[in-house]
């Protein structure tokens, strides 16, 4: 097969490799999905969550992340920081539930247009592809596709530090243009926990991999981790 930089998924092959069981450790208790379906919390200034995050390969961890909404207009600014107090790049989300400014990635990404973070609707049948166009912070004018299928997996009871909740599982798969021209067939995928009752997930597990140009064979894999809610307001 020839490579390319800019050779995506077909939609066909993304629907079964994105199911499946979560990538690494967290596990969840499966319930019969909730009637009536609740509600998704709405933004407010000042809401808060707190995780823990963990390099999935060692264990290691690799400390505290706050996000806290800051303003809410035509746009909802979430404003992140270490667990020095050291301010960190912000989400930026418009409308609730669609990112246009993602931090969860080794670089902020920002989309045009705006991706679903969760399922747009609560459901353990919801899956959805979108196709996007990201540029990374810094680098303002050159555009890269993004290619993601995201689907739901049925509800469960999740514990983690900060308690346990009710959540809907999903799962993402994404296929994605790189700006370094020598990386090709470059793959993310990331199983997440969402709790409609704080707005936010409460677990989240990523990995990716790539292949290098005119190079076939294994995979080159990228840092796997995973987050986990410690504290909510």
């Amino acid at each position: 097969m020839n490579l390319s930089r800019r050779t995506f998924i077909a939609s066909a092959a993304l629907l079964p490799i994105a199911c499946g069981t979560p990538l690494g450790y967290e596990r969840g208790t499966p319930v019969a999905q909730p009637n009536p379906i609740p509600a998704t919390r709405g933004p407010q200034v000042g809401q808060e969550w707190t995780y823990m995050k963990r390099n999935m390969f060692n264990g290691k961890n690799l400390g505290l992340i706050t996000e806290r909404v800051a303003s809410i207009g035509s746009t909802i600014v979430i404003e992140r920081s270490d667990e020095s107090g050291d301010k960190l790049a912000s989400e930026i989300q418009g409308p609730w539930g669609m990112v246009l400014t993602d931090t969860q990635w080794p670089r902020v990404l920002t989309f045009n247009p705006a991706i679903p973070l969760w399922p747009q609707e609560l459901a353990a049948t919801w899956n959805k592809q979108s196709v996007s166009k990201y540029k990374l912070a810094g680098y303002p004018d050159t555009a890269y596709g993004w290619q993601e299928y995201m689907s739901a997996h049925g509800w469960e009871q999740v514990t983690v530090p900060a308690g346990t909740f009710l959540t809907l599982r999903y799962q993402s798969l994404i296929n994605y243009e790189s700006n370094d021209d020598n990386k090709v067939n470059c793959i993310r995928k990331q199983t997440v926990w969402f709790a409609p009752s704080i707005g936010r997930w409460v677990a989240r597990e990523s990995s990716g991999s790539y292949q290098i140009q005119g190079i076939l064979g294994t995979p080159n894999l990228e840092d796997s981790f995973q987050w986990q809610l410690t504290s909510y307001k």
